[in-house]
C-alpha cells in the first residue's frame, strides 16, 4: 500500500510554531517515504472558527514550501457523511441519544457512566449522541513512544460523536475522513495522544484496519505552555519563512548545515524530505525560547 499521511489543521486561528513543526513532520514523513501528503481544513466548530483563518492557512503552507497533494478538503463539505453513519448506529443500537449534561458526568467522578445506555431516548433534542464501546482500546503502538497505555475507565467510555449543540465530533469526522481519503499514517503533535484510542475503536467499530500513528515532541514556552491557538500562541510569519523553518527543522533533531539560510525554501524542504529520521526526534518536550 502507499503512504498517504495528512496535516488537518482548524481554522481557529492563523499557524504558529507548535502548528508548523506537526506540518513539517508529517510533510517529511510522507515525502521520506515517497508518499502523498494532504491538507484537511477541520471546521466543524464554527464557533471556535476565525473568519479568513482558511484561506491564511492555505496561503502560510505555501510560502513555507509545503504544497500538497490533491483538493483541500473541508469538513464543513462532508457533513452528510457524518450524519448518514450516525444514522446507521442509532439504528441499529450501537449509538444512542445521551440527556446527561457534563456538570452530572462530572459529579458522577469524571467519566460517563453510561446512565442512558438502555433508556431508549428517541427525542434528540438536547441530547448528545454516543457510540456503545463494544470495541475499547486500552493499548497502541506509536511509532515513536513505543506501547501507549490508556486508562481504563477513559478506554471502556461510551464517547459523543454528536454534540448536544448539534455539531460533530472530532473523534467521528477524522476517523471517517481518514478511511475516506486512503490516509495510512497520522503524524500530529504529542496533545492528541489521548484520543487515538477513541479513534482506532472507531476503526474497529467500522470493520476497518487501524492506521499507523507517530505523535510529534510537544513544543513548549519558558512557562511550560504549548504553543496553541488556545494559549494565544503568535502566528508565524509569511514574509519570512526561512528562520521559523530552520528553528523548526531543528526542533525536529536535524542537524542543519551551516550555509542553510542560503538555500531557497524549496531546497529546505528537499533537504529535509531527503535527511528526515525517526531516531533523530527528541524527547517529549523542548523549551522554545
Amino acid at each position: 500500500m502507499s503512504y498517504i499521511g495528512r496535516f488537518a489543521p482548524s481554522p481557529s486561528g492563523l499557524l504558529h510554531f507548535g502548528s508548523l513543526i506537526a506540518a513539517l513532520g508529517s510533510y517529511f514523513q510522507a515525502k521520506a517515504m515517497q508518499g502523498k501528503w494532504l491538507v484537511r481544513i477541520e471546521d466543524i466548530d464554527p464557533p471556535r472558527e476565525m473568519p479568513g483563518a482558511a484561506s491564511a492557512i492555505l496561503k502560510t503552507l505555501e510560502q513555507y514550501g509545503l504544497y500538497w497533494d490533491g483538493e483541500v478538503v473541508y469538513q464543513s463539505q462532508r457533513h452528510h457523511l457524518y450524519q448518514a453513519q450516525i444514522e446507521e448506529w442509532l439504528k441499529s443500537g450501537q449509538a444512542y441519544y445521551c440527556q446527561c449534561s457534563r456538570k452530572q458526568i462530572k459529579e458522577s467522578g469524571g467519566y460517563y457512566l453510561g446512565t442512558c445506555r438502555n433508556l431508549g431516548l428517541t427525542n434528540a433534542q438536547h441530547c448528545s449522541v454516543r457510540l456503545r464501546m463494544d470495541n475499547p482500546v486500552e493499548s497502541f503502538e506509536d511509532l515513536k513512544r513505543g506501547e501507549m497505555i490508556i486508562p481504563h475507565a477513559l478506554a471502556h467510555e461510551d464517547f459523543i460523536i454528536k454534540r448536544r449543540d448539534g455539531l460533530f465530533a472530532y473523534n467521528l469526522a477524522v476517523v471517517i475522513d481518514d478511511i475516506e481519503q486512503g490516509v495510512t499514517e497520522v503524524v500530529r503533535g504529542a496533545d492528541l495522544i489521548e484520543p487515538t484510542g477513541r479513534q482506532i475503536s472507531l476503526y474497529k467499530t467500522l470493520n476497518q484496519t487501524p492506521i499507523r500513528y507517530l505523535h510529534l515532541p510537544l513544543a513548549v514556552d519558558a512557562e511550560g505552555n504549548k504553543f496553541s491557538k488556545q494559549n494565544h500562541a503568535t502566528a508565524i510569519d509569511n514574509n519570512n519563512p526561512k528562520p521559523a523553518i530552520m528553528k523548526a527543522m531543528s526542533f525536529l533533531g536535524f542537524d542543519l548545515p551551516k550555509d542553510f539560510m542560503s538555500c531557497t525554501i524549496e531546497e529546505m524542504m528537499d533537504w529535509g524530505c531527503k535527511n528526515w529520521c525517526l531516531t533523530q526526534l527528541p524527547e517529549e518536550i523542548k523549551i522554545i525560547p
